[in-house]
């Protein structure tokens, strides 16, 4: 399987906060954000696998500024890592200012999808080999957070985390 960059799953999403999509303080639902995420993510992960996905975790979300009622909100995803059947996607969240079309980070996520068969059974998918300098920063931390989630589900032994290990020592 040849494999690929991530540049070849970039996805971006770019829409406007209407009012249905707004709480009490007129910001943009949690919720609503989490779906254009998930919708962003799912796209990258089937560009770079050719396979029907599969949302296996919402790994980190960072709510780190309020998107307010007719923001336009861009949604960038691509995969950061892939390892035999699943793919970490990182997703930044952009909002362009009205006045001068600057965009600024509001957001930010990590999810993870599984590319499947017509039977649901995971299927492989082509490695990453990141080119930017961005693109090995997540990559590298990309191994991190699974062998975290990997070490806190009790499906490895401590000394097996490898790179944990390497933090630390």
């Amino acid at each position: 399987m040849t494999p690929k960059h991530p540049s070849e799953s970039l996805t971006i999403l770019t829409d406007l906060v209407l009012p249905s999509e707004t709480n009490p303080l007129n910001n943009l639902f949690g919720g609503e954000l989490l779906a254009r995420m998930d919708r962003a993510a799912s796209i990258a992960a089937r560009r770079h696998s050719r396979r029907i996905v599969v949302t296996a975790s919402v790994n980190h979300v960072a709510f780190n500024r309020a998107i307010p009622l007719g923001s336009v909100v861009t949604v960038e995803a691509k995969v950061s890592r892939s390892f035999k059947s699943s793919m970490e996607i990182f997703i930044d969240i952009w909002v362009e200012d009205r006045e001068s079309g600057n965009k600024t980070k509001a957001n930010e996520a990590i999810y993870t999808f599984v590319a499947v068969d017509d039977t649901g059974r995971p299927v492989e998918v082509p490695q990453i080999v990141p080119e930017t300098e961005l693109e090995k920063q997540r990559f590298d931390a990309a191994l991190r957070r699974k062998q975290l989630s990997l070490l806190l589900a009790g499906k490895i032994k401590p000394e097996d985390a490898t790179e944990l290990k390497a933090l630390f020592i």
